[in-house]
């Protein structure tokens, strides 16, 4: 998260400098411009202070790099199939237990992909991925996993959409952690560290039920 924290840093750093730069220049002329801005420091080393220019120079490159595409449009397919998934839910599930979270899984995931959707509108758009397939990431369900479900009613129907979506979360994991260790933007960091928390906590509820 040292990324996010200077990033913060910096948005800190540059309100400090509109401070300084508004009104009459009397902040200026009582010395209030040196104002210095705290940066934390890395694990085990103390904070450091710095004047708003040395912010935004420490502050790291934010570009989006082809991780950060790549994840953003793989995800958005991969929430699609979780909303598929729950979509069967109301008329074949027997536990109300899995019906309530089945909810729950659907009201997170829609918002999130409007917020990726949104993310690669405003950084110009989808691009291709060389090297991608979208039937390859993990966690996704076959076909025919997808066709059983369908054909299943009651106490079976709830038990292999567990098992479903336990795998689909697990593979939701592992695509947000590979976006954490190989992309750039903070904003896709944040989206996937949210992927983590919640989909750990699910997984941990399925597995329970």
């Amino acid at each position: 998260m040292r990324r996010s924290a200077v990033a913060t840093a910096v948005a800190v750093a540059v309100l400090a400098l509109g401070a300084c730069d508004s009104g009459d220049g009397s902040a200026k002329a009582k010395g209030d411009g040196a104002r210095g801005v705290v940066a934390p420091g890395a694990p085990g080393e103390p904070a450091r202070t710095l004047s708003p220019e040395e912010a935004v120079k420490a502050a790291p490159d934010n570009t989006p790099n082809s991780a950060d595409f790549t994840y953003a449009q793989m995800m958005i397919v991969h929430h699609g199939q979780a909303l598929e998934l729950t979509a069967l839910v109301p008329d074949r599930a027997a536990s109300t237990s899995v019906k309530g979270l089945a909810d729950r899984i659907a009201a997170a995931q829609k918002p999130e992909i409007g917020a990726m959707e949104g993310w690669l509108t405003q950084h110009g758009g989808a691009r291709k991925q060389a090297g991608h397939d979208h039937g390859t990431m993990p966690g996704m369900a076959t076909k025919a996993q997808l066709a059983q479900l369908r054909a299943a009613k009651g106490k079976a129907f709830d038990e292999l959409f567990l098992k479903l979506m336990i795998t689909h979360h697990q593979g939701a994991i592992t695509m947000a952690t590979e976006a954490l260790s190989e992309g750039n933007n903070v904003q896709v960091e944040e989206m996937a560290t949210d992927v983590i928390a919640q989909q750990t906590v699910e997984m941990s509820r399925m597995r329970g039920m």
